[in-house]
């Protein structure tokens, strides 16, 4: 039986055949998927052989070397809205500011702004918009308008950890590359992070804390909303990943599991609150503690 085709191997024979897409979602966890875009957008520009895509030898292959980035900012006052790969005009970078927690707005219309000029090298452009799944639902609903009628001879990227946290008419309008998802060791293992361990060792007591311990451990998340909801989108990932654990464990228990799969539909309706509508990370925290406090109870 032939070896199932990866996803740099579909992508090269799109390029071969040129057939390329609009727009792409690429999904996976790490930074696979990222790589996967820079190395896509120079192939999109690269002007070598179809089949050896990017070639690293031709004049846009060398412009969109990539070199150390350069930081973003999402408000634009201490750096770029976008950055370019490499140095190429026609590829275009988006990814969170150093101290935002989403994507904004703004870096969505400065690349549309940017696209309403013609290609500088006169040949296909590529926008890659890396963590997707941080786009809040203003971003998404602007960046939407582009996807129904992207400009000839462009091509999207979009970058998701998790494809969930995009609207359903966004994935719609994508080709989606899924990257190898390898499950991480239980929170609660010898084999997971040791910030994971105490993490999922603070969890496990939940049933023994009182409300009133519970909302101290949530002011934990108080202070620069950048800081905090990095904060609380760990609690909510590793909180996730130790309910789905122990589920899994405990598969045989039937009905007694519902109380913790309704604290995991709980804590991913979070995380969209938390990306998409710029939750207080101090209450988003509150909520979930409460929420795997009472499925343990």
């Amino acid at each position: 039986m032939p070896a199932r085709e990866g996803p740099r191997e579909s992508l090269a024979r799109s390029l071969a055949s040129e057939r390329i897409h609009s727009a792409y979602l690429f999904a996976g966890p790490g930074e696979e998927p990222r790589d996967a875009a820079a190395w896509f957008a120079r192939a999109i520009a690269c002007s070598g052989a179809p089949a050896a895509r990017p070639c690293d030898a031709c004049p846009a292959c060398r412009r969109s070397t990539l070199r150390e980035p350069v930081p973003l900012d999402g408000t634009g006052k201490s750096g770029p809205l976008y950055r370019h790969v490499g140095d190429h005009p026609d590829l275009l970078w988006v990814e969170r500011g150093r101290e935002d927690t989403r994507v904004r707005i703004a870096q969505i219309r400065a690349v549309q702004n940017a696209l309403h000029l013609r290609a500088v090298e006169g040949g296909r452009r590529a926008v890659v918009i890396a963590d997707a799944e941080w786009l809040n639902l203003e971003a998404q609903n602007a960046l939407l308008r582009t996807l129904e009628e992207p400009p000839p001879g462009t091509s999207f990227v979009l970058v998701t950890a998790s494809p969930s946290g995009l609207a359903p008419t966004v994935r719609s309008r994508c080709q989606r590359v899924a990257f190898a998802v390898e499950r991480p060791p239980a929170p609660d293992s010898a084999e997971a992070p040791e910030a994971a361990r105490e993490l999922a060792a603070r969890l496990a007591a939940l049933p023994r804390q009182t409300i009133p311990e519970l909302l101290d451990w949530a002011e934990e998340f108080r202070g620069a909303r950048a800081v905090a909801a990095a904060g609380v989108s760990e609690l909510l990932g590793v909180g996730s990943a130790w309910l789905h654990a122990g589920v899994c464990r405990d598969a045989a228990a039937g009905p007694a599991l519902g109380p913790r799969l309704e604290a995991w539909r709980t804590l991913q309706a979070l995380r969209k609150a938390l990306v998409q509508r710029n939750a207080n990370p101090q209450l988003v925290a509150e909520r979930a503690l409460l929420a795997l406090r009472e499925a343990l109870a």
